[in-house]
């Protein structure tokens, strides 16, 4: 599992740093990512554009108030 904190990356890096890091996983792998918020719009994005994403393997905890931990699942072959 790789896990990345994208909170002190400034906003316009986010989305092309979590592509990034989705992309060095192999199948069956899950990218656990920590966000200041819920990150709605990147799994739309995920969803429409990355086939390789599991979205029915798709998971978000809020654990505080500015602190939500989603995990983005790749799917195996």
């Amino acid at each position: 599992m790789t896990r990345l904190d994208v909170r002190d990356i400034p906003p316009v890096n986010r989305h092309p740093t979590i592509h990034d890091a989705f992309d060095d996983l192999e199948p069956g792998e899950t990218l656990t990512i920590v966000n200041d918020h819920e990150p709605k719009p990147l799994f739309y994005e995920f969803q429409a554009e990355v086939p390789a994403f599991d979205d029915d393997g798709y998971e978000v905890e809020r654990v505080e108030p500015e602190k939500f931990v989603a995990r983005f699942p790749k799917r195996a072959p």
